[in-house]
């Protein structure tokens, strides 16, 4: 799993860190865009975080079915609550 994310760059690493931590974010949107599977995340999320931070996320992920497509209703279509993004 090292290897997936050797071509990654900081900012990237950092967007996926970000995407990881968001409620409504699938693993399969990080995969598509950066490449990540699930297990790929998980593996670096727990190289990037502080130990305490990475079991509270681990805790939170697990018991979302947002973060997984299969098991998200299928009503959801977007990644982000519809009063994110608003324009200024």
């Amino acid at each position: 799993m090292a290897t997936a994310q050797n071509h990654l760059s900081v900012d990237d690493v950092s967007r996926i860190i970000e995407m990881a931590w968001e409620d409504r974010t699938p693993f399969e949107a990080i995969e598509i865009q950066f490449g990540l599977s699930e297990p790929a995340t998980i593996q670096l999320m727990r190289s990037e975080l502080k130990a305490s931070s990475f079991k509270l996320w681990r805790k939170r992920v697990t018991s979302r079915k947002s973060k997984h497509l299969k098991l998200r209703s299928p009503d959801i279509s977007r990644a982000y609550c519809s009063r994110q993004y608003k324009p200024s």
